[in-house]
């Protein structure tokens, strides 16, 4: 790089989804606004992104998705009980998850046509600029977020960004895979994207996490977009046809990534989350054991 790219000060965030493998939890609750610990899902990704230096916070978002709204904006009655009551570490958490005014930007995707469209209903919010694309479902467990490491492979490398975490090869089948080239820059050089190669194919066990840092430029080939897999308007096409003029750079995060859009994924992030924090562990480990212990082997 002989110049400094521009800096990404956007980040969008696809939120429209139904949940359906959640129901009946979330027939009146979005997804995202499940639980793992003491936060919903949404505000660990949200949190990751500000971490990293992110001013402006995108929701695509659905119907039934308006108390996402609501959580990222100030609750004046609750405010006001809690400062009647001297609750003051309460109030600090709330100061510390509100984004402030003007920060955050909701708008519609409407219809359930993938994960390429709702990025594309950003298109007028994120402008001419490079933006952050973070998966709400996906969250990640490290000392400091996966976000803010790719952010400093984009300083040096500029274009175009997507995390990556290794994966047995048995299981590449299931996910979007890179084909790694050289090292650069605290990550590697991505020479090819598959999107569930056939088991036996893939041209790496690097898998696409969830984290993305993209070039405006994208927004315009999801225009034109045709469907694919499913029916659905794919970001993996659409950055195919961008890498043909662009770079694209790995970032191989290291941390442990919950996949909470799936009833395992999400007890695995509670746990996780819960051992996390020493007082909780302190408790919550002996009771961990006393459960596993009792498990029955299949058959006995």
């Amino acid at each position: 790089m002989t110049h400094t790219p521009k800096p990404v000060r956007k980040a969008v965030f696809p939120v429209a989804g139904l949940g359906t493998r959640f129901l009946p939890a979330t027939k009146a609750v979005p997804k995202e606004m499940l639980t793992v610990v003491d936060k919903p899902v949404i505000q660990y990704v949200v949190d990751e992104a500000r971490e990293a230096g992110i001013e402006h916070f995108v929701f695509v978002t659905g119907r039934n998705k308006g108390v996402i709204e609501d959580h990222f904006d100030l609750q004046v009655e609750l405010e006001h009980t809690l400062r009647e009551r001297g609750k003051k570490d309460a109030l600090d958490v709330l100061a510390a998850a509100l984004p402030q005014p003007g920060q955050t930007s909701f708008t519609r995707q409407q219809a359930p046509l993938g994960l390429g469209h709702a990025v594309w209903c950003a298109r007028d919010i994120v402008g001419d600029e490079p933006f952050a694309l973070l998966l709400p479902d996906m969250i990640m467990q490290d000392e400091r977020g996966c976000m803010s490491r790719m952010m400093e492979v984009y300083r040096e490398t500029g274009g175009n960004i997507i995390s990556t975490e290794e994966v047995a090869w048995e299981e590449t089948h299931k996910y979007g895979v890179v084909e790694k080239g050289d090292a650069v820059a605290g990550g590697f050089k991505i020479t090819g994207m598959v999107e569930k190669p056939p088991q036996g194919s893939a041209p790496s066990n690097l898998f696409i996490n969830g984290r993305y840092i993209l070039q405006p430029e994208i927004f315009s080939i999801l225009e034109n977009q045709a469907s694919g897999a499913g029916g659905e308007i794919q970001l993996t096409d659409a950055m195919l046809t961008l890498a043909q003029s662009q770079d694209f750079h790995g970032f191989t995060f290291t941390g442990r990534t919950f996949d909470c859009g799936s009833k395992e994924g999400f007890i695995k992030a509670n746990l996780a989350y819960a051992m996390w924090d020493r007082n909780m562990a302190a408790s919550l480990g002996p009771e961990l054991r006393q459960l596993l212990d009792a498990i029955k082997p299949a058959g006995s």
